[in-house]
């Protein structure tokens, strides 16, 4: 909603921006008590609407309404501690609040200025209460240049981003910089997208600008289809004028006057602030005709995905946009050449935009001091899995994955062993324990037969059969494939139907090998990336889990205990006190309780592996394996 006093007020110049901003800034007194609290999609889902409405109406009864601010953000990225609330300016970090909570933070910490303990976030390494969101080690390790305005704006307000500077680095591009000045400092920056390939984004820029045609698109794609991936989502729930900036810097160098964001249809909270953004900007006169009055013309519309993953690819994106099935094509014509509508078009990821103001306002120089000497700037994670501390996590390029999983994300629940760690999406590869020294970026995560992707990270334990896996992924790639090319649609499947076989004891001799053959027909002979990558998971576990696979097929035998028709369940005698639980949580009966206080007895010939009297038994007196 845009706010009333600044409704038909369009913005004509930079001198004039600036002053709305300091006019903005002089009426905030940064004294003020202010409880922001998260409000992006994870923490909703956490019941964090209902907190926002609490604390308002809690602050309203108190008589504070005129003395504290409440302001509703988009996520901070400690999702595994939802819904947080963080009271400024003192920056007092509570986690995993409840609306029965907001009494006793008003009155406590808003009032008499006490800490309530028993909401501070307590560190598991040493159970130590931390007080301020900046100690919090989830947060510590992290370098939060895209992610770190989530916590300070509220997303539908466009005063909250000019107050923080933005739009003042479209402003510098527009009257101060050339298009070619302006990729010059991109590609000093040492930018790559951020989407997966790793493409450096002054190339395309460069070639776009450089193509035949008087009309040309830019073109942001949120259409996020990893499994546990949601940094885009967040970004654009969040601050999603950072994008917009992103996008109208890059069509000013480009030569472009109409732009697409194509987002999930899954994402309605993104889709609506995005929306906002939009309208808000055009208000403004930032967005639409002579942008502040340079002549610039430029244009931003909302498409919303299919649902298809397949449409994370650039050709079958565009084929999307056009109106038809979202198929891929082949590569030898680039799209910054001819792309929607045959017409050049310029492809950039949401981190990728909205990076891009960033390296305008603080120069190439500030952005390439971070990350490694091929891969400049942070990477927005999404840490999830058998992992301490699941969320969204900013850090620099090279920054190593034993950090990441054991310094930020807090290392493995229940004192279980690390196993591997999944990157990259579903095509992405499995990394084990002995390479968490390896730092993080494009080529050393290529090297070790992965990828960086979109940016997920999925943690594994030592209760994760890595066959089953590979299976996993595989068989979502097989249902996501488009199946325009044989080699994608035809090979995932076969290789679909040997690891089914394999996790169901039907394994022989020369599947693996069956496997590693198909694996290089899909390299060589697939459209798309999701095709020639979609291996990555099964030659990955092969060659860190060869001995995984080789049980499975010549012993018959899962040694996760994962993979149902590979288990064998059985009593243990001395721990059995013959309570009876486990009798009749089986369904089939094949556990008989002889007589009282004595163990019962497993007929194996009646058990379906339901693993029902496990998940009943709290003595530890069923064993899987």
């Amino acid at each position: 909603m845009m706010p009333e006093k600044v409704l038909g007020k369009r913005i004509n110049s930079p001198s004039e921006l600036e002053a709305l901003e300091q006019s903005i800034v002089a009426k905030r007194d940064p004294d003020k008590p202010c409880v922001v609290l998260c409000a992006g999609t994870g923490c909703r889902a956490a019941g964090a609407e209902e907190v926002v409405d609490a604390f308002r109406e809690e602050i309203k009864q108190q008589g504070l309404g005129d003395k504290v601010e409440v302001k509703s953000t988009g996520c901070h990225g400690f999702c595994e501690r939802g819904p947080l609330v963080v009271l400024r300016p003192k920056k007092i970090f509570y986690q995993q609040i409840t609306k029965e909570d907001i009494p006793e933070i008003v009155s406590e910490s808003l009032v008499n200025d006490n800490i309530v303990e028993r909401l501070l976030y307590a560190d598991p390494a040493t159970g130590e209460k931390i007080v301020y969101e900046d100690d919090v080690p989830f947060y510590k390790k992290q370098t939060r240049i895209l992610l770190g305005a989530n916590g300070e704006i509220d997303p539908t307000e466009i005063d909250d981003y000019i107050a923080i500077g933005g739009y003042s680095t479209l402003a510098k591009a527009l009257f101060q910089m050339s298009p070619e000045e302006i990729i010059e400092e991109v590609k000093q920056s040492g930018l790559r997208g951020r989407g997966g390939a790793g493409f450096p984004t002054y190339r395309k820029w460069e070639s776009c600008r450089h193509a035949r045609g008087a009309i040309k698109y830019v073109i942001c794609n949120a259409d996020e289809g990893d499994p546990g991936a949601y940094q885009d989502r967040s970004l654009l729930e969040g601050n999603p004028h950072s994008v917009l900036e992103g996008m109208i810097i890059g069509a000013y160098a480009i030569g472009s006057h109409e732009g697409y964001i194509y987002v999930r249809n899954e994402y309605p909270l993104a889709v609506r602030h995005i929306g906002i953004a939009i309208e808000q900007a055009i208000e403004y006169g930032l967005l639409g005709e002579n942008i502040l009055g340079s002549g610039f013309d430029f244009g931003v519309s909302i498409n919303r995905g299919g649902g298809a993953f397949v449409c994370g690819e650039s050709t079958a994106l565009m084929a999307s946009l056009e109106g038809k099935i979202g198929e891929p094509r082949a590569k030898y014509i680039h799209t910054v050449e001819k792309g929607l509508w045959d017409r050049p078009s310029n492809l950039n990821n949401v981190k990728t935009w909205a990076s891009v103001p960033l390296i305008i306002n603080k120069g190439a120089k500030w952005y390439s001091q971070m990350g490694t000497e091929g891969t400049k700037g942070t990477m927005i994670f999404s840490l999830v899995g058998k992992v301490n501390n699941t969320g969204l996590i900013e850090v620099p390029m090279g920054t190593t994955l034993r950090e990441i999983i054991y310094d930020i994300g807090g290392g493995i629940p229940g004192g279980k062993k690390f196993k591997a760690v999944q990157t990259g999406g579903p095509s992405g590869g499995c990394i084990p324990e002995e390479l968490l020294h390896l730092p993080v970026d494009f080529d050393e995560l290529t090297k070790a037969g992965s990828m960086m992707g979109s940016g997920g990270m999925i943690v594994m334990d030592e209760d994760t059969c890595m066959v089953d896996i590979a299976r996993y992924f595989l068989t979502f790639l097989e249902e996501e494939s488009c199946g325009k090319c044989v080699p994608c649609r035809e090979g995932i499947k076969r290789m679909g139907q040997i690891l089914t076989g394999i996790t169901q004891g039907k394994g022989k001799e020369g599947d693996i090998e069956i496997l590693e053959d198909l694996a290089g027909v899909l390299r060589d002979g697939s459209l798309c990336t999701l095709g020639t990558t979609a291996a990555n998971p099964i030659l990955t576990t092969i060659r860190h889990f060869r001995d995984e696979y080789e049980a499975h097929i010549k012993e018959k035998r899962c040694p996760a205990a994962v993979c149902q028709e590979l288990i064998q369940y059985s009593i243990i005698e001395e721990k059995c006190p013959g309570c009876g639980l486990c009798v009749k949580a089986c369904p089939t009966q094949a556990i008989t309780l002889v007589a009282k206080k004595q163990p019962v007895i497993l007929d194996q010939s009646k058990c379906i592996k339901c693993g029902a009297c496990y998940d009943v038994c709290k003595l530890g007196a069923v064993a899987k394996r």
